[in-house]
């Protein structure tokens, strides 16, 4: 995990706290109490991993498409099981935290069943931090697998123009004794909104991870128009074979539109983004390996820690900043804390800081 930086002017604030006041935010603007507690809890358990782009950042935004209709702060979720191992969820628009949230749940359950659970999900929103989802299905005991797309602020290797989204990849396997190891990677060089957060906040970009409006690399976030994929401009043609694969699974195969055919996140605030994720649940106990999976995980994992440099496992990282961020706080920075207090002015709640 590359950590987005934070001004030394962020004010910390308690999980608890913070989660409290978003799960009021989110009751207020129309969900019901236990999905405005999970999109609340979602939020603040990616910014306590240290995930600034996906964790509470994007409440403000959550707000404004519950507020315009865009996203059903209380949709009529179908969960249709389509096969013995397979399923559909058809999300009507859905707040796509939860429905991922729901189509996980679904997979596990298969793979109780079946021993794999594949779940697809037609028709939502942004579904924030892919992880959230993978974890839970390891803290169930399975191999979780899961993808999402987006729409078009990456440029293609060798194009110069934005057509697919940062569409990433995660994976995760229950460890014994301790958090699941976790791989969560978008298919780009950064997260977009990783450029929103630095043009409110007035950080510069990394270098060869954006591109301006003439396909040009720039590490002004006003500038940035486009991401880079995973690779930047030499190793690019691997991000962007693998945001094809997320996009066709996510897209055409679940009936669900692609890269420039899904409304912009923030661009298209009056029209539905109708997107997809795919899900996928395997239980380790149906092969050779399974009884001792989780345990062989951690001998790796000290195996690794062993090595010259100790390299840590996926997912350590992000466990590591959870810890500091639960001691200290999770850091506001003042633009994100002024849309804070703007929105318990709007839903009438008491301001947060």
């Amino acid at each position: 995990m590359s950590q987005q930086p934070t001004r030394d002017d962020a004010t910390p604030v308690p999980a608890a706290a913070l989660s409290d006041w978003a799960t009021r935010c989110f009751a207020g603007a129309g969900m019901n109490d236990a999905d405005a507690a999970l999109l609340a809890d979602s939020l603040v358990q990616t910014s306590l991993w240290g995930i600034d782009s996906h964790g509470v950042s994007l409440l403000p935004h959550y707000l404004e498409r519950l507020a315009n209709g865009t996203v059903r702060a209380r949709p009529a979720l179908v969960v249709q099981r389509t096969g013995p191992g397979t399923a559909l969820v058809e999300a009507d628009q859905g707040h796509g935290i939860v429905v991922a949230h729901r189509a996980m749940a679904e997979a596990v359950a298969i793979a109780r069943e079946q021993g794999v659970g594949a779940v697809g999900v037609r028709n939502a929103s942004h579904c924030g931090a892919i992880g959230l989802y993978t974890r839970a299905a390891a803290r169930e005991g399975c191999i979780g697998f899961a993808v999402t797309h987006a729409d078009s602020v990456a440029v293609p290797h060798l194009g110069t123009r934005a057509f697919q989204g940062t569409n990433p990849i995660s994976f995760s396997f229950p460890r014994e004794g301790g958090e699941p190891v976790c791989l969560d990677m978008a298919t780009t060089s950064i997260p977009f909104n990783r450029v929103r957060n630095a043009r409110r906040e007035g950080h510069p970009l990394p270098p060869d991870t954006a591109v301006d409006a003439q396909g040009r690399p720039t590490t002004d976030a006003q500038a940035a128009v486009a991401v880079t994929p995973l690779g930047g401009h030499d190793y690019g043609h691997k991000g962007y074979a693998l945001a094809l694969v997320v996009d066709l699974l996510c897209g055409p195969l679940l009936g669900n539109p692609y890269g420039p055919h899904i409304p912009k996140m923030f661009g298209a605030l009056d029209q539905p983004r109708r997107m997809g994720s795919f899900f996928i649940a395997l239980d380790p106990e149906r092969f050779a390996g399974g009884a001792a999976f989780a345990a062989q995980l951690e001998a790796m994992a000290r195996d690794l820690a062993a090595e010259p440099g100790a390299p840590l496992m996926p997912g350590d990282p992000e466990i590591a900043v959870a810890a500091q961020r639960s001691r200290d706080g999770i850091p506001i920075e003042p633009g994100l804390a002024e849309q804070f207090r703007s929105w318990s002015g709007r839903l009438g709640l008491p301001a947060l800081l």
